[in-house]
């Protein structure tokens, strides 16, 4: 079996979201670190106990998604196969690199909260993301350019991430709605992710990025994927610039899938919180087993899973 782990992006924090990953010791001292970077609340207290607005705001939410796949691949570390080929959705795919052992852990818990603030800081109150499912690549690139707005997302099934600022995405949301769109939501993210609009975002990661040791390749055979085309990284050096792109380029979420099936992905895992991705795997390949963190009780669960598919 070869294994696909995807790392989600922010969207789906909820209370419970480190209900399999909390008590795991290999977690400790992530969980240690996270909260340092939370002003000191403890991330589990911090799930539980907050605001959802505090949840999914920019900052805490890469953290606390950057956490929960680290946190997940160091309590699997003994049943995850060698070789295994890893996808980040947006903030995911730094998490991606913390996962496949290019990033240390800890150090990619802080390039979150760098590439958060750079981000921020970039940011134009109003900003942020749609999503629109049911339109065509064509149709949705029209509305984005008579409203002033970007695909930040492009996702299997002409499902869309749009962003732009907010009267720009109430519009393309109302254009969208007649033309009958089968879905439109409004993402609780504060940013234009993966848009021009926080260009200045990605020279800012970029700079950071320089300084932050690498260790290529992956001592875990590990094959990580670019969001902006779902190619392979093929040095430090050119992963580095993509990744800083991909803050104000459109992720190709779909290419990366396909990518995952071209390598020959026989299983995959998602890391959460949620199941988004996992979902969209399974409704592109239902016969393959697909499933997501959030499916079990424990991570012994987890490890039953992944032996029995890791035999098959």
């Amino acid at each position: 079996m070869t294994l696909a782990i995807l790392c989600s992006g922010q969207g789906g924090q909820h209370r419970d979201m480190f209900a399999l990953t909390g008590d795991a010791p290999e977690a400790t001292d992530l969980f240690a670190h996270a909260a340092t970077l939370l002003g000191g609340r403890d991330p589990r207290d911090f799930v539980r106990s907050e605001s959802d607005e505090a949840l999914h705001r920019n900052r805490s939410g890469q953290i606390l998604c950057t956490l929960q796949a680290l946190a997940a691949a160091a309590g699997l570390r003994d049943i995850v196969p060698h070789g295994a080929i890893i996808a980040g959705y947006s903030v995911g795919e730094v998490a991606a690199w913390g996962v496949g052992d290019l990033f240390e852990p800890v150090l990619t818990l802080d390039l979150a909260v760098r590439r958060a603030e750079a981000m921020d800081a970039a940011t134009c109150a109003g900003d942020g993301l749609i999503f629109v499912r049911g339109l065509s690549h064509d149709d949705m690139t029209r509305l984005c350019e008579r409203h002033g707005a970007a695909i930040a997302i492009v996702n299997p099934g002409d499902a869309f991430v749009i962003g732009g600022g907010r009267e720009a995405l109430n519009g393309i949301a109302g254009e969208a709605r007649a033309m009958r769109a089968t879905r439109i939501v409004d993402l609780p993210v504060r940013v234009a992710s993966h848009t021009g609009r926080l260009a200045e975002a990605s020279v800012v990661f970029r700079e950071v990025l320089r300084s932050a040791p690498v260790a290529f390749p992956s001592a875990a055979g590990a094959r990580i994927l670019s969001g902006i085309d779902g190619g392979s990284v093929v040095s430090a050096e050119t992963g580095h610039d993509k990744l800083a792109a991909q803050i104000s380029q459109t992720v190709q979420w779909g290419n990366c899938l396909q990518s995952c099936l071209e390598a020959g992905a026989t299983a995959f895992l998602e890391f959460g919180p949620g199941h988004a991705l996992s979902r969209m795997v399974a409704s592109i390949e239902p016969g393959l087993p697909v499933r997501a963190l959030d499916d079990f009780r424990s991570l012994q669960g987890v490890r039953n899973w992944l032996a029995r598919h890791l035999s098959d």
